[in-house]
């Protein structure tokens, strides 16, 4: 596919310096900070919805229990006898 892209002329100038300094063409500079960037989207997107799918289960007691386990895992494994997590909290 051909695009075709008006660009200001300071959104130009970079690129073509960024271009330059990597030793590609402007065209193929352009193209790696889009394919670049797509991917990175599509990361983010599947990272969100991974997270959103872990929200949505329904079984907070099981998160509450694990909850639990990690402070008092945490706490135990301390060298000071301070709480990182005191009950009041």
């Amino acid at each position: 596919m051909t695009l075709t892209l008006t660009l200001t002329r300071e959104i130009e100038q970079y690129l073509t310096q960024r271009a330059q300094e990597q030793g590609l063409s402007t065209e193929a500079y352009t193209l790696q900070l889009l394919i670049e960037h797509i991917l990175l989207k599509q990361k983010q997107t599947k990272s969100v919805n991974l997270l959103q799918s872990w929200m949505d289960e329904e079984d907070g007691e099981e998160q509450q229990e694990t909850g639990q386990y990690l402070i008092q895992a945490l706490d135990e494994d301390r060298l000071s006898d301070r709480q990182l997590f005191p009950i009041e909290l």
